[in-house]
């Protein structure tokens, strides 16, 4: 099953990277000099791909659990 393990791995990379581009970008939009209704607006645009990231994250999570105890 180490297959697996990579695969879940794999996922968990791809979800952990999407949250670090979230980071990034909510930095970078904090640090800019913009009215509060658009930093607003494109911090909310960033949610569902934070929220994707988590979720892809905890599958990759639940794969390689799933690995280890089979």
């Amino acid at each position: 099953m180490n297959w697996l393990i990579i695969i879940g791995t794999i996922i968990t990379t791809v979800g952990i990277a999407g949250l670090g581009y979230c980071i990034k970008t909510a930095m970078v939009l904090r640090s800019k000099d913009m009215e509060n209704g658009e930093v607003t607006v494109q911090l909310q645009r960033l949610v569902p791909i934070n929220l994707a990231s988590v979720c892809i994250s905890t599958i990759g999570l639940m794969v390689i659990i799933t690995s280890i105890l089979i």
